[in-house]
């Protein structure tokens, strides 16, 4: 983990180890499950923890704080979060049965207690939250369409509610139906990887 501990030097010795608990247990469980990619799997720290963690140089939740993490495949980036933020409650949803077993696995290996998962698709959740985030589960409009329902209107973070999604490439057309509503920080301003080179947050208040 010292990837991590050298962007996040205030992190905890238990944060650390629940974040090896992730990783080793996520790996085990790839072999039987594929949750997340093959070519991925030996950068898992890189590639999934820390990349997941962007969102948490781009915010500092305070406690209380609601977050659903929709399409979460293996648990990203909701169960990095949730080992960053003890004090925020996460829900990941997924419609796929088999993902949710295992992050609900991931969960248990990690002794989170601010997490629950279940087998869903976002519109037809009824609940609503602070934020949603995602990693790149579609083209952003669709995850607009599908997610805008979620969000509570009522803010007490630093930032307005609303989504905040990691997705790379050039979002120019994609985004531009959204004018001054979103914000884009690219990841490459925080980590020096050259994997997070085309990485960004998006950040769409609601």
């Amino acid at each position: 983990m010292e990837l991590i501990r050298k962007y996040f030097q205030q992190i905890t010795g238990n944060q650390l180890k629940q974040l090896t608990s992730l990783t080793t247990s996520l790996r085990e469980w790839n072999e039987k499950i594929n949750v997340v990619s093959r070519k991925d799997v030996d950068k898992l720290e890189e590639r999934h923890i820390l990349h997941s963690l962007a969102i948490a140089k781009y915010i500092h939740f305070i406690p209380g704080t609601t977050i659903i993490d929709v399409g979460t495949g293996g648990g990203f980036p909701g169960l990095p979060l949730a080992i960053m933020f003890p004090d925020c409650e996460f829900t990941l949803v997924d419609s796929v049965g088999k993902k949710i077993q295992v992050v609900n696995e991931l969960s248990a290996a990690c002794g989170l207690h601010n997490v629950q998962a279940f087998q869903a698709r976002a519109e037809r959740i009824q609940d609503q939250f602070d934020f949603v985030v995602s990693r790149a589960v579609t083209a952003f409009p669709q995850f607009f369409r599908w997610t805008s329902s979620l969000i509570s209107k009522e803010s007490e973070n630093q930032i307005p509610n609303g989504i905040i999604y990691l997705k790379g490439g050039n979002l120019k057309q994609e985004l531009a139906g959204f004018g001054e509503r979103i914000r884009i920080e690219p990841i490459s301003k925080w980590f020096e990887e050259v994997w997070f080179e085309e990485k960004k947050v998006v950040y769409l208040k609601i």
